[in-house]
């Protein structure tokens, strides 16, 4: 089978420019809700098609690659690359896990105002689903452990209507 460079380009610039305006958007915070997914897919389709498109043009990397001004410019990308898979600071986690941990050690009582009834619902509620809530001061860490996700199920929820 035959690798033919009039579709591994377009392929190729098509899947990046898809990256690079949904990127644009996510960096703003203001994707619309498919462009996440979109991003994390099309990703998939570059990366297969950037495979493809290098080994079509292989003669041309290696004759690039042969210059300094290539290496130099290969290497800086190996070495953000490097950098930016490096554990610096930070938890590791998303922001918005540490509001939702401290959402979860918050009394049910608290969590109840937050979705707006009362704390009796919110304990009938999680009884419903197999909790064994005893007061309205207990947390969701207490009843269902530490696992951020666990508890966000149960936070969604006490906001459903």
């Amino acid at each position: 089978m035959s690798i033919k460079r009039e579709w591994t380009t377009p392929v190729t610039a098509g899947a990046f420019l898809i990256l690079a305006v949904t990127g644009l958007f996510m960096f703003f915070h203001a994707a619309p809700h498919l462009a996440k997914e979109t991003h994390e897919w099309m990703g998939w389709v570059f990366l297969a098609a950037a495979a493809l498109h290098l080994a079509v043009n292989f003669s041309a990397f290696k004759t690039y690659l042969a210059q300094r001004k290539g290496q130099v410019l290969l290497g800086l990308c190996a070495l953000i690359l490097l950098v930016s898979l490096m554990p610096f600071g930070g938890s590791g986690e998303p922001p918005y896990v540490a509001p939702l941990r401290s959402l979860g050690k918050a009394p049910l009582a608290t969590l109840a105002q937050v979705a707006q009834i009362s704390p009796e619902q919110a304990v009938e509620r999680l009884k419903k689903e197999g909790l064994a809530v005893q007061s309205a001061q207990q947390s969701l860490s207490e009843l269902v452990g530490e696992d951020v996700r666990k508890q966000l199920r149960f936070m969604r929820m006490l906001m459903d209507k």
